[in-house]
C-alpha cells in the first residue's frame, strides 16, 4: 500500500466517520441530526468550484480557498461559543479544516 492510498483513506475516514463519533460522544440524543450537520459542513468545499483547475493535487485548501482563508477559520473558530446546531456547523467546519490541511501538509505529495 501507498502513501496515495493511506492519504486517501484518512481523507475520507476524518470527513465521513470521524463525524459519527463526534457525534454519538458529544450528542448521543440528536446524534443522527449532529451526525448530518457535520456532513453537510462539507459545503464548503463548493468554494473549489471557483479554482482554475478545480482540483489540483499539487495545490492546498487552506489560505487558498474563499472558504478555507484563515480569515473564513477565524470565523469558524467563534461559531463554537455558540450554543446548539451553530456550535456542531462550527465544530464541523474546523474539523474540515483540519483534515484538509492534514491532507496537504503531512502526507506525500
Amino acid at each position: 500500500m501507498d502513501c496515495f492510498f493511506w492519504k486517501t483513506v484518512t481523507h475520507y475516514f476524518l470527513h465521513l466517520v470521524f463525524p459519527v463519533f463526534i457525534a454519538l460522544i458529544f450528542y448521543r440524543e440528536n446524534w443522527k441530526k449532529t451526525y448530518f450537520i457535520l456532513l453537510a459542513t462539507m459545503l464548503v468545499d463548493m468554494d473549489h468550484l471557483f479554482a482554475h483547475p478545480i482540483f489540483d493535487p499539487n495545490r492546498g485548501s487552506i489560505g487558498f480557498h474563499f472558504l478555507h482563508s484563515y480569515y473564513a477559520i477565524a470565523v469558524y473558530f467563534l461559531l463554537l461559543f455558540f450554543k446548539g446546531n451553530i456550535r456542531v456547523i462550527g465544530i464541523g467546519l474546523l474539523l474540515h479544516m483540519i483534515t484538509d490541511f492534514q491532507d496537504y501538509h503531512l502526507w506525500c505529495h
